[in-house]
C-alpha cells in the first residue's frame, strides 16, 4: 500500500511505504516540537504584524499552536510516520483545530529555514542547561578541594611517580578544564543564537516579512545576512559538538583517574555502594561503573562530531536532505553530555571518599622528593645540572640498598656533597616538598588557598 503525501500536486503517485518510512524523521525530530511551536507562533505574529495576514488570523494561529503544545505535554498528540516530520505534524493538527486559516501559517516560510530555527532554539536551550550543570560540577570539585588543601597525593608524569601534590591542586586542574568548557559553550551560544527564519528555501521571499521582528520575539541576537548561508549553515552544530567532545575528554580523564585510584593497586579512594556495582560471579568485587561508562560514552560523542563533519564536507549550497542526518547525533550528544556531567557530579559529591592516610603513605614510599634534593643543592650554590647528576647517583645507590632518601644518614648525605646539613630531612619531607612549591599556579599550600578563593570569586562573579 502506498502513502499519499501532501506537499504538492506535482506528484502523480504516492511514496512507497518503505521509502516513506525511510524518508521520515518524525521518530526523532519530535524532540523539536515545542521549539517548532514557539518558532511558528513568532512567525504567525510577524505575518500579522506586517499585514500579510489579519490580526484575527494571527491570533487564531497562535492560540491553535498553543493548544497543540498543551496536547503534546499532556500526551494527547503523538503523530506517527504518516506525518513525515514534526513540522508537517504540527501544521496538519493546526488545520484540524483552526480550519483553513491554519494553511496560511506556512506563508513566506520554508521547512528549510523552519528546521534551522527550531534546531537553534533547541540547542541554545540545551547549552544553558549544560552550562548550569557544569557550574554545579565545579562547585562540587571546589567543595572537595577545600577539605583537602593539605591532603597529599602522588603526582604523575608518564604514569610514573613524579612529585607529590596537594590533592586540592589536583582537583583544581579539573575545575579549570571545566571552566574552559563553560566559557567555550558561551562562545558557541553566540553563533547558535542567530536567526535563519525568513531565509525561505534558499533565496528569501517575495512577501514583505520583518525578519528582525521574529528574531526579537524569539530572542535571537542577530539574523543571517545571506539566505543561502542561513538555511545551509551547520557550523554552529559542529562547534557545539566540538565543545561537547572536549567536555567528554575532561570527564573521561577524570574517570580514568578515579578508576585507577579505586583499584587495589592504588587504593586512593573508596567507592560507596550508591555509585558502584558488584560482579555476577566474584562476590568481592566493587566495580567503578560510573566512570567506566563515562569513559565509554566519550567515543560516542566523538563519533557524532565526525559524522557531522562528513555530512557537511561535500554539500553544495543550499539545503540538501543529508542535513536531516544532523539531528540524531546532535540530540544524542546533548543527552549523553548531560547524563555524564550529572553522573560524575553525583559520583564526586556522594559516591566516593578519598583516603588521606593511604595517600600520605603513598607519597612517603617513593623517590618523588628527588628534585627537591637537587633544588636543595642548587640553593646552596651547586649548579643545578651537577646537582641533578649527583642526586641521580644517590637514587641509584639507594634503590640498590633498599633505602629511601629519607633513610640516608647525614654522613651518607655529606659523602655525596658537603653542602648537605641536618635540614635536608625537613626539606625532603612530603609536606615541605609540596609547601615549598609556592610559585604562582603551583601546588604550594599558600598558592592553593589563593587559587580556591579565586575560583569561588570567579563563580560568584559570573
Amino acid at each position: 500500500m502506498t502513502q499519499q503525501q501532501t506537499w504538492s500536486q506535482r506528484f502523480e503517485s504516492a511514496l512507497h511505504p518503505a521509502i516513506a518510512h525511510f524518508n521520515a524523521s518524525i521518530h526523532f525530530d519530535i524532540e523539536l516540537i515545542e521549539y517548532d511551536i514557539t518558532g511558528s507562533q513568532a512567525h504567525a505574529k510577524m505575518l500579522a504584524h506586517t499585514g500579510i495576514i489579519s490580526a484575527e488570523e494571527g491570533n487564531l494561529l497562535v492560540k491553535g499552536l498553543e493548544q497543540i503544545r498543551q496536547e503534546y505535554q499532556q500526551g494527547n498528540f503523538n503523530p506517527g510516520v504518516e506525518a513525515e516530520d514534526v513540522h508537517f505534524a504540527v501544521e496538519r493538527r493546526l488545520v484540524e483545530i483552526v480550519g483553513d486559516v491554519g494553511k496560511k501559517l506556512h506563508t513566506a516560510r520554508s521547512r528549510n529555514d523552519q528546521v534551522g530555527t527550531d534546531t537553534r532554539l533547541y540547542l541554545r536551550d540545551q547549552i544553558k542547561q549544560i552550562r548550569s550543570q557544569l557550574r554545579e560540577f565545579q562547585c562540587v570539585l571546589l567543595n572537595i578541594a577545600e577539605k583537602h588543601v593539605e591532603t597529599l597525593i602522588p603526582g604523575y608524569t608518564h604514569l610514573q611517580r613524579a612529585q607529590p601534590l596537594s590533592l586540592a591542586h589536583h582537583l583544581l586542574a579539573y575545575f579549570h578544564m571545566v571552566q574552559r568548557d563553560w566559557e567555550r559553550l558561551e562562545d558557541v551560544y553566540h553563533r547558535v543564537n542567530i536567526s535563519p527564519l525568513g531565509c525561505g528555501a534558499l533565496a528569501g521571499t517575495t512577501f514583505p516579512i520583518d525578519r528582525h521582528y521574529t528574531a526579537q520575539l524569539l530572542q535571537f541576537d542577530n539574523i543571517y545576512a545571506n539566505s543561502l548561508d542561513g538555511v545551509s549553515d551547520r557550523d554552529f552544530a559542529i562547534e557545539f559538538l566540538c565543545a561537547a567532545s572536549l567536555i567528554m575528554v575532561h570527564l573521561s580523564r577524570l574517570s580514568e583517574e578515579v578508576i585507577l585510584w579505586s583499584s587495589e593497586e592504588f587504593q586512593f579512594v573508596s567507592l560507596k555502594d550508591s555509585c558502584a556495582t558488584g560482579s555476577s560471579i566474584m562476590p568481592q568485587k566493587k566495580n567503578p561503573d560510573v566512570p567506566e561508562l563515562v569513559r565509554g560514552k566519550t567515543g560516542r560523542v566523538f563519533g557524532h562530531l565526525q559524522g557531522m563533519l562528513v555530512i557537511m564536507k561535500g554539500l553544495p549550497l543550499a539545503y540538501n536532505k543529508d542535513l536531516q542526518e544532523d539531528k540524531e547525533g546532535l540530540f544524542d550528544s546533548v543527552k549523553t553530555v548531560k547524563a555524564c556531567v550529572e553522573a560524575m557530579t553525583i559520583l564526586l559529591r556522594e559516591g566516593l571518599e578519598f583516603r588521606p592516610r593511604r595517600l600520605l603513605e603513598a607519597v612517603t614510599q617513593d623517590f618523588s622528593n628527588a628534585t627537591d634534593v637537587a633544588d636543595y643543592l642548587a640553593a646552596r650554590g651547586v649548579p643545578f645540572r651537577e646537582a641533578y647528576n649527583l642526586v641521580g647517583k644517590v637514587v641509584k645507590t639507594s634503590i640498590a640498598a633498599g633505602k629511601l632518601l629519607k633513610d640516608l644518614t647525614l654522613e651518607e648525605w655529606q659523602q655525596v656533597h658537603p653542602a648537605f646539613a641536618e635540614d635536608i630531612y625537613e626539606a625532603i619531607s612530603p609536606q615541605q616538598v609540596v609547601a615549598a612549591r609556592n610559585s604562582y599556579g603551583g601546588t604550594g599550600f599558600a598558592q592553593v588557598k589563593k587559587a580556591l578563593l579565586a575560583a569561588r570569586a570567579q563563580i560568584a562573579a559570573e
